[in-house]
């Protein structure tokens, strides 16, 4: 019978009398254990051992009914927090010191340098802030008390679980964001086991220490999600009339054609194919003009990432700038070359 890796237990099992109590009285968390032992073979005792241990954490409940990264709605809060001096500057310093994997992840995946810089950035600043939430306090928390999402957030937990057993980790130690994230790309769990990969050949993967490992790991999941080489994720458009608000109503999927936006009052700043699938977004910011995009088939790749359509445009906005810097600073290193 398989078991849960003995790192992530033995180490706690002297200290879990004196513990308060933690979920194992819940029915549904004993349900959960049961499943577990059935489905996967876990040891029922040893999940009874973890649960005792884990801890109802409020404060991520907190955070996920008010999300941080969603500042009052406003499109253009939100881009000034994201696409800002630091992460631009420590983005080129980021792709300079992984040029390497950078460079391979594109030609192997199709997904340029500037887009898996540009996630990195925004989700963890380079890997400097990859979450302080023990993670099996953080999914265990959204799966049994944070009913809305409780069936993600348990499919999610299930995934820890199986992820900590095979890379034979001690559950309690990993950290990460309040939705449980890890890593220097923030995966989730089911994402870490579905799409992680070993990117700098140490024969291991580790998306908490391997900024390689983190650049090969996303441009893997963008492919996978339907990410188109070579294509855009979106255009500047304008906005006639009434008829955009049914557009916009759709979401961001891409669901109408190039063809169909003039029925609608949206203008391309750019001719495309008129069967090209595409989708109106609309980035509104309080007292001010809404912006308007039409995105493609990889601006919902992105938004597959996180389901915004603010992030999926500053991941755009932070890589274009990013790209704009690097480009100076060696245009710069060119002309002193030139001119010692």
């Amino acid at each position: 019978m398989k078991r849960l890796a003995a790192a992530g237990l033995a180490l706690h099992i002297a200290s879990a009398a004196a513990a308060p109590p933690g979920y194992l009285h819940r029915a549904e968390v004993r349900q959960f254990i049961a499943e577990m032992a059935v489905k996967h073979g876990f040891v029922k005792e040893e999940l009874n051992l973890l649960f005792s241990r884990a801890r109802f954490q409020p404060a991520i409940i907190k955070s996920m009914n008010r999300p941080a990264d969603t500042p009052l709605g406003s499109w253009q809060t939100y881009r000034t927090l994201l696409v800002n001096s630091q992460r631009i500057d420590e983005g080129v310093q980021f792709w300079n010191r992984q040029a390497e994997p950078l460079r391979r992840a594109a030609a192997e995946f199709g997904v340029p340098e500037e887009i898996i810089v540009a996630i990195i950035g925004i989700e963890t600043i380079y890997g400097r802030n990859v979450g302080t939430y023990r993670v099996i306090d953080a999914l265990t928390t959204l799966a049994f008390d944070y009913p809305k999402r409780a069936e993600f957030f348990r499919s999610e937990l299930e995934n820890y679980l199986l992820f900590a057993r095979d890379a034979d980790i001690d559950v309690f130690k990993v950290k990460g964001s309040y939705a449980g994230a890890i890593g220097i790309p923030q995966f989730m769990p089911g994402s870490y086991r579905r799409f992680a990969i070993d990117y700098d050949g140490d024969g291991r993967i580790n998306l908490a220490l391997s900024a390689a490992d983190a650049v090969g790991s996303i441009g893997n999941f963008l492919k996978a999600h339907g990410w188109a080489r070579g294509e855009a994720a979106a255009y500047l458009a304008e906005v006639s009339g009434d008829g955009w608000h049914n557009l916009a109503a759709a979401g961001f999927s891409p669901l109408f054609r190039v063809a169909d936006l003039p029925d609608f009052g949206v203008k391309l700043d750019v001719p495309l194919p008129a069967e090209t699938p595409c989708a109106l977004i609309v980035l509104e910011s309080p007292g001010q003009p809404a912006e308007f995009r039409v995105g493609l088939q990889n601006f919902q790749v992105l938004t597959r990432y996180n389901q915004s359509s603010f992030y999926a445009m500053a991941v755009l906005e932070l890589g274009a700038e990013i790209v704009r810097s690097r480009q100076q600073a060696i245009g710069k290193i060119e002309v002193t070359k030139e001119n010692p």
